[in-house]
């Protein structure tokens, strides 16, 4: 139970410092995220609201990486595995107690598309200064995959743009 409360208190903290950084303008230009084991940048300015793990009813006929359909805030949103997507459809296993401590990121309102992306862990904001080394995108990787950034720990975070990512053919597909 601790560590519901935890994960709420991390949620509401990182909610306030979004809202923050699109208002006042502070110098975070992504959402720090880890799905699966690997690390992903969110551009802030794609991201929109975070909400804690919540049911979600599964929808028939689809991809494996569409978990299936939650309502956050009275909305209905498609719900994806990133892991899954990003593996060309094998949905990452996980245990009832790791998807507790998961999150759903909402794509911004702007992009308009009701989805939220599943996270595995939500690990803050990220500056462009944090990281001292920038690489293009691995070469064959899609189109929504932007650049790859290491930070002073030697920790490589890959960029995912959102919009991008929105606009893909198969990403719209979720019939399997």
């Amino acid at each position: 139970m601790a560590n519901r409360q935890a994960l709420r208190e991390l949620q509401s903290r990182l909610a306030e410092r979004l809202q923050a950084a699109r208002t006042e303008g502070v110098a975070a230009s992504w959402l720090a995220v880890r799905c699966g084991t690997t690390d992903y940048l969110f551009p802030l300015d794609q991201s929109g609201e975070i909400f804690p793990w919540t049911h979600l009813q599964t929808v028939p006929y689809t991809h494996a990486w569409f978990l299936g359909v939650a309502n956050l805030r009275g909305g209905l949103f498609g719900v994806v595995d990133l892991v899954g997507f990003v593996s060309s459809g094998i949905a990452a296993a996980r245990s009832d107690s790791v998807r507790m401590q998961s999150s759903l990121v909402a794509l911004n309102a702007n992009l308009a598309h009701n989805c939220a992306v599943l996270v595995d862990q939500l690990i803050g904001l990220r500056a462009a200064h944090a990281f001292p080394e920038v690489s293009a995108p691995p070469v064959n990787a899609p189109e929504y995959f932007g650049n790859v950034y290491t930070d002073a720990t030697g920790r490589r975070w890959q960029e995912i743009n959102l919009q991008q990512l929105s606009k893909q053919p198969d990403f719209l597909s979720i019939a399997s």
